[in-house]
């Protein structure tokens, strides 16, 4: 049993959304930052950035209180409003290449407590806790954590009628993609979705397991206050066919050592290797690498899967897995995925040339190409209760920020 709840959302008012809407700010290059900052005064940037340019300055309280005081300054200039009601919302994102739809909702902390939101990466305390900070000084949330649920004939059936109505927003974003909202408030709908997700006995996090971490500490430290927004976080609920999963690949600066033959000699052991040359090669299926190195790319078949459904392997047969206990850590010397200095990873998403110039110019010296994982093996991973090593998995859709907030 799933339990959603309706919520008093502050959002953009109809004529400034399309200038409100962000991505995250992280995702943003220093220029890109500084222009949207510059000459766009209704970006929500300024909320969640707020004093850009002395950010690095600032101590993290300072910056919190400095996030409260424009966020209530857009609430005072009525660029942003709050409902009068409690409701859900329909949102759909469109691509250049996939369509995404899904329901806005608050989810239970209880749920998430009990494993019936299940999880299946690992979080950074400090994070965690960071953010937690941010909750509890700010007051607000505009990051749902992005959930998928199994596909269900009647959400979808139910979806698809509503998109009919028209929506409250439509609007496009300078990357090209479209965005539509609707209103979902009547009593009779409201009471059919809570219905129909009361029968899905789990729901799966995809992205946002820090966010979702830190709702459930700052609920834990603030309980005693009684405020009943605390009990739920904001989540993006999406139909597990619908999200779209890439791979994070991985660029590595040395061989640890190793001359170019003696890196080739020692993967030999677990992989056959064979020289793609010039091709820009990119796996076709589990259980296989594309490598570059020195002007060449090669394809690593893995020779010992296992398809053993226990648990330790389970784990074993994950491809980040692989690459990390045959390559990463005894011949690369990696050991901390997260912290090392020598990797770093770049989403699936981008072109493959884009690590073949990193490798080329000399910023690093080899790069892996994993095979992307799916939803099946996600849930199969977190149904017994295993990890996912770091920056396995880049998943889409991605939600604006400042286009619903989540007030606590």
């Amino acid at each position: 049993m799933s339990k959603i709840i309706p919520f008093k959302a502050v959002r953009p008012t109809h004529d400034k959304v399309a200038l409100v809407t962000c991505r995250t700010y992280d995702e943003y290059s220093a220029a890109e930052l500084a222009a949207w900052l510059d000459f766009n005064p209704y970006s929500f940037l300024h909320v969640i950035h707020p004093a850009y340019t002395h950010s690095q300055k600032i101590t993290a309280d300072k910056r919190f209180r400095g996030v409260t005081h424009k966020y209530n300054d857009f609430k005072k200039e009525n660029i942003l409003f709050q409902e009068e009601k409690p409701m859900f919302y329909l949102y759909e994102i469109q691509t250049k290449t996939n369509t995404f739809t899904g329901i806005v909702a608050g989810t239970s902390i209880e749920d998430y407590q009990n494993n019936h939101i299940k999880k299946h990466e690992d979080t950074l305390q400090y994070r965690v806790e960071l953010f937690k900070d941010y909750l509890h000084q700010t007051g607000f949330n505009t990051e749902p954590v992005l959930i998928t649920y199994p596909d269900s004939t009647e959400i979808n059936t139910f979806i698809a009628i509503h998109k009919k109505n028209r929506p409250i927003y439509e609007f496009a974003t300078p990357n090209k993609e479209k965005h539509t909202l609707w209103k979902i408030d009547t009593e009779t709908e409201i009471n059919l979705l809570i219905e129909y997700f009361e029968s899905i006995p789990n729901l799966y996090i995809a992205d946002g397991h820090h966010r979702s971490a830190s709702a459930e500490m700052l609920y834990e430290q603030d309980k005693t206050t009684g405020n009943p927004n605390l009990n739920y976080f904001m989540s993006f609920l999406i139909a597990e066919s619908n999200v779209k999963i890439y791979e994070f690949n991985r660029v590595i600066h040395d061989l640890n050592g190793h001359t170019k033959e003696e890196f080739i000699k020692l993967l030999a052991e677990n992989f056959i290797i064979k020289d793609k040359k010039s091709e820009l090669y990119q796996p076709k299926r589990k259980y296989e690498f594309g490598m570059y190195l020195d002007g060449r790319f090669y394809a690593l078949e893995y020779k010992k899967n296992d398809n053993n459904s226990t648990n330790n392997q389970i784990l074993k047969n994950l491809d980040a897995q692989i690459l990390y206990d045959n390559v990463l850590q005894p011949i690369l010397g990696i050991g901390d995925l997260r912290n090392d200095e020598r990797i770093d990873y770049i989403p699936g998403k981008q072109a493959i040339l884009h690590m073949k110039e990193l490798i080329d110019e000399g910023t690093f010296e080899v790069g892996f190409m994993l095979y992307p994982s799916d939803i099946h093996e996600i849930k199969l991973l977190a149904d017994n209760n295993l990890i996912m090593p770091p920056k396995s998995t880049y998943i889409e859709p991605k939600f604006r920020s400042g286009l619903l907030v989540y007030e606590l």
